[in-house]
């Protein structure tokens, strides 16, 4: 197959919410029409599954959260699916900025029954600084909601994003009936099945025939109507190009934890939403057409496999075909590098593959030498942009609790944040290592996993700082007598760059003001 229709046929996405809105259960059903797995779980139904697939990592088993992106493909009918799972915790919200810059399109799930909560906001945000195309599945109509029309109205004026129901639904809650497919007038009867494909009853009706009263009922027939035309009076007839701007965002409705909606979506997805697009380098467009191979690792994740220390870089391919075995260059560190055995994801699973094409997600085996935001290509000296570490919001010192494992410690602290979960910060003297994150719930999962995972132990004592800024200046030696001058409050990061460690927002604004030579950064891409 040719490299153009190679592009042609994929669809690279991630599923984002807030968290509890059903996410994950929405990312195994997709898996599970699409042929994936063959019988899916609810996340807590444990006669099943103990776990949802995509949710790996021992902790996340334990809390019922995910904590790390999972990246998944599969085949459906003629197209090559890539899901790219994120956390939904607002804690782990940078890894999921991160996970943004390598899909192409976006899925927002939103609960009926809470409507749009915050972390959907800050998501959102995101997906329009880059306008991501944006589909939206209302999940949990098997329970009671929001009225669908005050729904609709809290998404465009929270979310700043005009919406086009695809779809409607049939009652909520316990009168929930299925949903009526506006795009191709065909009713769905809900039958709740959590375990495998629903068999749904599906029939195509004119709205005012008497077949339509006699399945659903006088009264839902005539709200179903009521419904429809109001639709088709506010609302303008759905628009691709503004969908695929990010102005115009599709919505379905359904239960993902019951299967049902998710084939529609599904379908009407794979329709719409765009194809591998073009990449921003500092020094020009790269298109996803060219002959030559570029792609860009946009996370790092240790131990995947417990039993085997290994790490993997997640890379997402821009450009021309990867292939395994192959020489490319790293264009960071200006030296070449090959992989003998690159990976596709099935959530935990893997599998080597030979080659891969624009919109795919390698797994590259890594022994240290990449970090997130590192460029692979065929020679070409660019670094893809808009994957940047934001400055943290919590910090704490690493204390040591088992001094013989001080090794272990040492690099299990590296490599975890090599993954983005967290920053390090090394100040001197003493060489004391500050621990930044963006919210609390990271520190526990460092400390589960240094445990679990590298045999280390250690406690976080809490640091007062308020902000960490990276620090550059044109004049080197006013550079140099700013971090003399402010040693105490001058730390390095991982690629011993000068970070000023601010203890208020007072401070920050006045140290500003008293050092107009120095530029201060609250993101590391500048």
């Amino acid at each position: 197959m040719s490299l153009q229709k190679e592009i042609e046929r994929r669809r690279t996405f991630g599923i984002i919410s807030h968290p509890d809105a059903g996410k994950t259960t929405l990312t195994e059903k997709l898996l599970l029409f699409g042929g994936a797995i063959q019988t899916a779980g609810a996340v807590k139904n444990n006669k099943i599954r103990k776990t949802a697939t995509s949710d790996f990592m021992e902790i996340e088993k334990q809390r019922g959260i995910s904590v790390a992106t999972s990246v998944m493909g599969f085949d459906y009918k003629d197209y090559k699916i890539n899901i790219l799972d994120t956390p939904g915790h607002k804690d782990f919200a940078e890894d999921t900025y991160r996970t943004l810059t390598a899909v192409d399109s976006v899925i927002l799930v939103i609960d009926s029954t809470k409507g749009v909560e915050e972390q959907t906001r800050k998501l959102m945000e995101v997906c329009r600084m880059r306008h991501t195309p944006v589909i939206i599945f209302i999940n949990k109509l098997d329970r009671e909601g929001i009225d669908p029309f005050i729904l609709l109205e809290e998404v465009e004026s929270e979310l700043s994003i005009h919406t086009r129901p695809l779809s409607w639904p049939i009652g909520m809650g316990n009168e929930f009936q299925g949903v009526y497919d506006l795009l191709n007038r065909q009713l769905r009867m809900f039958s709740p099945n959590k375990t495998s494909i629903a068999d749904e009853v599906s029939m195509i009706h004119e709205l005012n025939s008497k077949v339509l009263t006699e399945e659903i009922g006088n009264d839902a027939a005539a709200k179903l109507r009521e419904d429809v035309e109001l639709i088709e009076g506010v609302y303008e007839c759905f628009d691709e190009s503004l969908y695929r701007e990010g102005y115009l965002a599709p919505v379905f409705f359904g239960s993902a934890i019951n299967n049902f909606g998710v084939q529609e979506l599904l379908e009407t997805f794979i329709r719409i939403s765009p194809s591998p697009k073009a990449r921003e380098t500092e020094k020009r467009e790269i298109k996803p057409d060219e002959n030559s191979f570029s792609g860009f690792v946009f996370k790092i994740h240790a131990n995947i496999d417990p039993n085997h220390r290994n790490r993997i870089a997640f890379c997402r391919v821009v450009s021309g075909r990867f292939e395994r075995n192959k020489f490319y260059t790293h264009t960071r560190l200006g030296k070449k590098v090959r992989f003998s055995g690159p990976t596709s994801f099935m959530a935990g699973d893997k599998s080597v593959i030979e080659e891969a094409f624009p919109g795919d997600v390698v797994g590259l085996y890594d022994t240290g030498t990449f970090k997130i935001g590192d460029t692979l290509t065929e020679g070409e000296d660019i670094f893809f942009q808009g994957i940047p570490s934001f400055s943290p919001e919590m910090f704490r010192q690493v204390v040591n609790r088992t001094p013989e494992k001080t090794k272990q410690l040492e690099k299990g602290i590296r490599q975890l944040t090599d993954e983005g979960i967290a920053q390090l910060f090394v100040k001197q003297p003493g060489n004391i290592k500050v621990i930044g994150t963006v919210g609390e719930l990271q520190f526990d999962v460092i400390k589960f996993r240094l445990l679990h995972e590298y045999g280390a132990s250690c406690d976080f004592q809490p640091m007062n700082y308020y902000k960490a800024c990276w620090i550059t200046s044109d004049d080197n030696k006013a550079l140099a007598a700013f971090i003399s001058a402010r040693g105490h409050h001058i730390a390095y990061d991982k690629s011993e760059r000068p970070v000023f460690m601010a203890e208020s927002e007072w401070m920050l604004k006045t140290t500003r003001q008293a050092y107009p030579d120095i530029e201060f950064h609250f993101t590391s891409e500048f």
